[in-house]
C-alpha cells in the first residue's frame, strides 16, 4: 500500500495541478473580455439587450440580482442603446419559470411586451448565449449580468459568435451571498473554458425563432 507520505505529495500535486487549470481558465475568460465591458450609458448600440435570468422566489418574484439586471435592460431600451430585450432563463420544469417572470416584472414597469422576446432554455450561461446565435439569429448584443459574472458571459457569447459587449450590475451589496456568487463565478470559469473550446450543443435545439427581430421591429406607440 503506498505511504502516507505518498499519498499528500500525489493529494498535494493533484491540488496543485486543479489550481493551475483554473487559475488559467479565469485569466482566459478575463482576457477573452477584456475591453468589452461599458456602463450603461457609453455602451455601444445594438439591436438587442441578452438579460440573464437567475433566482426566481416561490411568488413569482425576481431576486435583486435579476431586478437589477432588468432594471439595467429597461434603462439600455428606454434610452435606445438597444431596440428590443431578450430574456433568457430556466424554465425547465411547470412549476419553475424564469423569462415569463423577467417578463412581467418588466411589463409591470411599464416596458411594452413587444419589444420582449423570451428564451425559456438558457439553462447556463453558455446555453443562453448559444441559443442567442442560432436560435434567435442574434449577431451582436449588450449583454447584461451581475458584475461577478460580466467576463465570464462577454467571453462564452463571443466564442460562439455573438459580438458582444457588457453592462453589469455594479450596485449590489458585496455580503456573504455576493461573496459566495463570486467565487462560484471563479469555478465556473473551468467549465466555460471548456465549453469556449469544445462548443457543445445546448441541451435543446430546434427550429430559429422570429421573436427576437419581431421585437426588434415593434413600435408600441
Amino acid at each position: 500500500m503506498p505511504s502516507g507520505r505518498l499519498v499528500l505529495r500525489v493529494g498535494a500535486a493533484t491540488a496543485l495541478i486543479a489550481c493551475l487549470v483554473a487559475g488559467a481558465a479565469i485569466g482566459w475568460v478575463r482576457y477573452s473580455a477584456s475591453g468589452h465591458e461599458y456602463s450603461a450609458d457609453a455602451v455601444p448600440a445594438a439591436d438587442v439587450a441578452i438579460v440573464f435570468g437567475a433566482q426566481i422566489y416561490a411568488d413569482g418574484t425576481p431576486s435583486p440580482y435579476v431586478q437589477a439586471r432588468l432594471q439595467i435592460g429597461q434603462r439600455l431600451l428606454e434610452s435606445g442603446r438597444v431596440r428590443a430585450l431578450l430574456l433568457t432563463g430556466d424554465n425547465g420544469t411547470p412549476h419553475y419559470d424564469e423569462p415569463t417572470a423577467m417578463r412581467d416584472y418588466l411589463i409591470r414597469r411599464g416596458v411594452p411586451a413587444e419589444k420582449i422576446a423570451l428564451d425559456y432554455a438558457g439553462f447556463d450561461t453558455y446555453q443562453s448565449c448559444t441559443r442567442a446565435k442560432r436560435i434567435f439569429g442574434v449577431e451582436r448584443a449588450v449583454v447584461v449580468n451581475q458584475d461577478f459574472s460580466m467576463a465570464r458571459t462577454i467571453a462564452l457569447c463571443r466564442s460562439v459568435g455573438v459580438d458582444a459587449v457588457g453592462v453589469a450590475d455594479h450596485g449590489q451589496p458585496h455580503n456573504g451571498v455576493y461573496w459566495k456568487c463570486w467565487i462560484r463565478d471563479q469555478l465556473a470559469a473551468t467549465k466555460a473554458a471548456v465549453a469556449m473550446i469544445t462548443r457543445p450543443d445546448p441541451t435543446f435545439l430546434g427550429d430559429q425563432e422570429t421573436s427576437v427581430r419581431d421585437a426588434i421591429a415593434a413600435d408600441p406607440r
